[in-house]
């Protein structure tokens, strides 16, 4: 019953709530030290991804590689990828940090983009490391959005998850999509949300340009929230009929109880972001797979130990737990 009842998470005192748990790191944290080496994959549909290595160094022999997944409208150079990718680099395994359609720094050429539940491109990605014969031993790490990806592409379809796949840890995730979709329009969560659809209505634009026949922005700036745009926007153009059709599909709460590999999720109870329905409690004290772990603080994407250029409670957490003894 993996029910971790204790967390060994404690905040520095300049962390003090929530909000600056989850702001700080976003805005103070740097992460100099990892030098990537971006290789562009071509897709069965004609698009591609950017994928953004980290190897260890010539001669050293990697115990493994793990697979980081960013957050929504993150990438591979955001702090919290760049801090977990130093880690898993200094515990011995070469990272990939891949990056969403239309996040690596140049929009992706189809009309679709990429979503909260878009496992084939993880999928995809998996299957190419497999196949460069390097790795006997992948590992998965997310964080949020990315988080959600890989819940549900290891519950989905278990069987199609490769035998080389040995652990997952995930970060802050919203398991279940629409209730996070309204709890963060709440008032005290208006800087988040008003940031997210900054960046969304963006690349709506940029889209546009590039496809001016299939993208129409009329009423784009009107939309404020998460289920106005999705429905506008994400759900359309990824196949879905609304935005509730897309959020029940997507979530990654209703996948949980058949993952068959062993799973760390940590969810903050203070994040800003999370309902309690993203707390699976139940679920976690009937599996045999996935740990649930709640500390008390840590925000969201935070979990900030130290110095903000340090190693964070999160890095140290995912490296215990994908190389270590699983708890008891």
């Amino acid at each position: 019953m993996p029910l971790i009842s204790t967390s060994a998470y404690h905040p520095p005192r300049y962390l003090f709530n929530g909000h600056v748990q989850t702001i700080v790191p976003s805005l103070w944290r740097s992460v100099p030290e990892v030098a990537y080496r971006r290789e562009r994959i071509e897709l069965p549909d004609g698009d591609f991804l950017d994928l953004d290595w980290s190897r260890l160094p010539a001669g050293q022999l990697a115990e493994g590689l793990a697979i980081v997944s960013h957050g929504l409208e993150g990438s591979s150079a955001r702090a919290y990828v760049r801090g977990m990718v130093r880690a898993l680099n200094r515990a011995g395994l070469d990272a990939l940090a891949w990056n969403y359609r239309s996040c690596g720094g140049e929009m992706n050429r189809l009309l679709r983009s990429y979503h909260l539940g878009d496992t084939e491109d993880l999928a995809l990605v998996l299957g190419h490391a497999l196949a460069t014969g390097r790795y006997q031993r992948l590992y998965l790490t997310g964080f949020s959005a990315g988080g959600n990806v890989t819940l549900k592409y290891l519950g989905e379809d278990p069987a199609r998850v490769p035998a080389e796949v040995r652990r997952a840890a995930v970060f802050s995730v919203p398991t279940d999509l629409r209730a996070s979709s309204f709890h963060i329009a709440r008032p005290q969560n208006q800087l988040y949300q008003y940031n997210f659809m900054r960046t969304l209505r963006q690349k709506i634009r940029d889209k546009a340009v590039l496809l001016p026949d299939q993208v129409d922005v009329t009423g784009l700036d009107e939309l404020r929230n998460f289920p106005e745009f999705d429905g506008r926007y994400t759900a359309p153009m990824h196949g879905f009929a609304s935005a509730d059709a897309y959020y029940e599909s997507a979530s990654s709460g209703r996948y949980l109880a058949a993952i068959r590999v062993p799973t760390l999720l940590v969810n903050a109870e203070n994040d800003p972001f999370l309902p309690p329905s993203c707390f699976p409690r139940d679920v976690a004290a009937a599996s045999a797979f996935v740990y649930l772990e709640t500390p008390p603080e840590g925000g969201h994407v935070g979990f900030g130990e130290g110095p903000p250029d340090g190693e964070y409670y999160s890095e140290r957490r995912a490296v215990e737990f994908l190389l270590g003894a699983l708890p008891r």
